[in-house]
């Protein structure tokens, strides 16, 4: 040890994902070290097209103090299991291969990771919920790491107007994992030149983050019932006449209801969730499962997405705030947002009056020319004025919505679940609360949406004949489980047919 520096390399790993400034952050280790008489070298290694490309940043650092005893270092080019002192992952997911390749170890390793996430590919295309639980990931960095910072990197960035490298720099300099103070962090952003100010402020969050100080959270969007006192009167009257368990849902739902169509619709959720109250209360164990499942279910199923929702949420002002800042375009830059669309005939036909629409459907040169419109696709520029105002067109057809073929569709399917539901409930409890949960079998477009309803009748053909029965709740539950195992059908296929 000399001058309180140790003899040996350090070595620090960067687990960074395209576009998150993973270099940069390399960039601003490695210029400290340096000004501080610090040896450095840095290496990248980048990854494959999963998730925008994760690529790995090395570096290796040794004090220039420690060639005074005669050692020279000899440096690594990549990192090797068990021999990292730093691993500094951008995201979630991102920490937890750290930890999987062997990188971070309880007896060495200070791993600095931000807890927000990047969804996997597998995680996205799964039918059901395929997220892996962050409480998860988090629980096994922090048994893995022998010191862990974790906070949310990106979103102090993001309050910053700064990129996650800037506030990732201030947690290692909070963390005190490498020799050197704070304030050679911030003069190595200073060196940089670009970005400075903003780097700085998601710097200091970082930092606050790491040494235990509370960081104002970020100001969540406030909720429509804030601001309108229409849909805060219908909200008040929800908690008036349903149980405290079911609050939290209704307050998430309400705004959203009222946002895809109007004070109506919501307020036509109430009264179909009405019914299924009263026979919770008549029927249920207290715990209210059963309302607050069908609140969950009924409400995404009331706000399906259609090409008027799809219209409305691409020209939301916040939506092309963020990819601007996302994008972080010098002073006079001109942003263009390019949509890719791809109509189906369906798509078309659902707009309109149920009539019109199976004619639609139904026509022979409909289908023809709608094979022609739609077999390449198109691309729309939203900020330019023609394509903003097929967005705008398409988005004021919401008036017309109740009258639609879609809405009609929709509207028979939650009356027959709903009424099901009910059917179900007086006999067997707990076989209405797994038949609730089914709905979630219906999703997606095309082909499969169109096997998720096939595979509902079938449950629900099944759930009515079952009520009463030993295990027809678990039955419900398995067959539940089948129908979102694959997009094929077989695994449902086989489990019905046993």
């Amino acid at each position: 040890m000399s001058n309180g520096q140790p003899q040996r390399v350090l070595s620090i790993a960067i687990l960074a994902m395209g576009g998150e400034g993973g270099g940069v952050l390399a960039d601003w280790i490695v210029d400290t070290a340096e000004h501080a008489g610090w040896l450095a070298q840095s290496t990248s290694a980048p990854g494959v097209a999963q998730r925008t490309g994760a690529t790995l940043y090395y570096i290796e650092l040794f004090p220039a103090a420690g060639l005074a005893t005669g050692r020279e270092p000899v440096f690594a080019l990549m990192p090797v299991a068990g021999d990292v002192d730093v691993v500094i992952a951008s995201e979630l997911m991102e920490a937890t291969r750290g930890v999987q390749r062997g990188l971070v170890t309880s007896d060495r390793t200070t791993l600095i990771a931000s807890t927000n996430r990047v969804f996997s590919i597998f995680e996205k295309i799964a039918l059901a919920d395929g997220r892996v639980a962050a409480s998860e990931l988090l629980e096994l960095c922090r048994k893995a790491a022998k010191t862990l910072v974790a906070a949310d990197m990106a979103a102090m960035a993001e309050r910053a107007g700064s990129v996650i490298s800037a506030s990732l720099l201030g947690a290692v300099a909070g963390s005190q994992a490498l020799p050197f103070a704070a304030e050679a962090f911030r003069d190595a952003i200073r060196r940089g030149g670009i970005g400075v100010a903003p780097s700085l402020a998601a710097f200091e969050l970082g930092l606050a983050a790491a040494v235990g100080s509370v960081t104002p959270p970020m100001a969540d969007a406030a909720s429509p019932a804030a601001f309108d006192p229409s849909l805060a009167a219908v909200v008040q009257r929800a908690e008036q006449e349903f149980p405290a368990a079911v609050h939290v849902v209704l307050g998430k739902a309400l705004p959203l209801l009222a946002d895809f169509q109007d004070l109506a619709h919501a307020e036509d959720y109430l009264a179909r969730l009405a019914a299924i109250r009263d026979v919770d209360r008549t029927y249920g164990d207290g715990s209210w499962r059963l309302l607050t499942e069908t609140a969950r279910y009924l409400a995404l199923d009331m706000a399906y997405e259609d090409v008027v929702r799809v219209a409305e949420q691409k020209l939301r002002s916040d939506r092309i705030s963020r990819i601007r800042a996302s994008l972080q375009p010098a002073p006079g830059d001109i942003v263009q947002v390019r949509e890719y669309l791809r109509p189906r005939l369906q798509e078309v036909a659902d707009l309109l009056p149920p009539a019109l629409g199976r004619a639609l459907l139904g026509s022979r040169w409909a289908a023809l020319m709608g094979r022609l419109m739609t077999r390449s696709g198109k691309i729309v520029r939203t900020t330019s004025l023609l394509g903003f105002l097929t967005f705008y067109g398409m988005s004021r057809l919401r008036r017309f919505r109740r009258s639609s073929w879609r809405f009609a569709r929709e509207q028979a399917l939650w009356n027959e679940w709903l009424e099901a539901v009910e059917a179900i409930a007086p006999q067997d409890y707990d076989l209405a609360c797994a038949f609730v949960e089914c709905r979630n079998v219906v999703k997606g477009y095309g082909e499969i949406q169109e096997l998720g309803r096939r595979n509902f009748d079938l449950i629900r053909q099944q759930a009515g004949a079952l009520a009463g029965r030993p295990e027809a709740a678990r039955r419900i539950d398995a067959l539940r489980r089948a129908a979102l195992d694959d997009d094929t059908g077989e695994a449902f296929n086989r489990l019905l047919a046993g």
